[in-house]
C-alpha cells in the first residue's frame, strides 16, 4: 500500500473518513451550499462531477501521490466536505494539505481549525514528516487568509505555475509549516478552537 496508510482522524467536531464512492450523494448535496465551483479560481467539483472527481481522487491514492478524507461533521455524521494529503514525498516524508472545501455552513467554523489539527498532528507525529504545505492561487484571498490563519509561512509565489479550468495562467502561492514549527502552530490552533466564540 502507499505510504501514509488509510486512517480516520476524529476530533470534538469533526471526523475524517477515507474517501469512498458511497460518500457521492452526500458530497453531491453538500457542495451545493455555497456553490464554490463557481468562483473561478478554485477547483471545486459540480455536483454532476463529483464521483468523476472522488473517482480521480481514489486513483491518485492507488498511484500514491494522494491520501483523499471525506469531512464529516462529528455531530451530525454527514459529509460537510473534502480534503486530502497530496503531492506527497514519502522519501522526505514531506506532503500537502490541499483540494479542500466545505460547505458555506461550516465555513469559518472550529471545524476547519481541528480539520486543520488533526493532518498536522498526524503529519507530524505519527508519519514523522519535515514540513507541510499549503498552495492556493494568488488570487484566493479567503484560503491565503485561511492557511495563514492556521500558522503557515508563505515561502514564495511561483508565476505561471499552472493552468487554471478556464485557460488562464495560475500564480500559486505556497505555504508551509516545518517540523520544528509545529508546537507553536499546535498551541494556536488549539486555541482558536477553544477559546470563547461571540454568538
Amino acid at each position: 500500500m502507499p505510504w501514509p496508510d488509510a486512517v480516520s482522524l476524529e476530533g470534538a467536531y469533526v471526523r475524517l473518513v477515507p474517501l469512498s464512492l458511497d460518500h457521492g450523494p452526500a458530497l453531491r448535496e453538500a457542495v451545493k451550499d455555497g456553490e464554490l465551483w463557481r468562483l473561478w479560481y478554485t477547483s471545486v467539483p459540480t455536483p454532476e462531477g463529483m464521483e468523476a472527481e472522488i473517482a480521480r481522487r481514489l486513483a491518485l491514492r492507488e498511484a500514491g501521490s494522494m491520501l483523499p478524507f471525506t469531512v464529516l461533521g462529528a455531530a451530525s455524521g454527514e459529509p460537510v466536505g473534502m480534503t486530502t494529503y497530496m503531492n506527497i514525498d514519502a522519501g522526505v516524508r514531506r506532503v500537502e494539505i490541499g483540494s479542500t472545501w466545505y460547505r458555506r455552513a461550516v465555513q469559518r467554523s472550529p471545524l476547519n481549525s481541528e480539520c486543520k489539527l488533526l493532518l498536522l498532528r498526524h503529519a507530524f507525529e505519527t508519519l514523522d514528516c519535515i514540513a507541510v504545505e499549503f498552495r492556493t492561487h494568488f488570487f484566493n484571498q479567503q484560503s491565503r487568509k485561511a492557511i495563514e490563519r492556521v500558522g503557515a509561512k508563505l515561502d514564495g509565489i511561483l508565476r505561471s505555475h499552472t493552468r487554471a479550468s478556464d485557460g488562464t495562467l495560475r500564480d500559486t502561492c505556497v505555504y508551509s509549516i516545518l517540523a520544528g514549527e509545529w508546537p507553536a502552530v499546535r498551541s494556536h490552533l488549539t486555541w482558536q478552537i477553544e477559546r470563547p466564540r461571540e454568538v
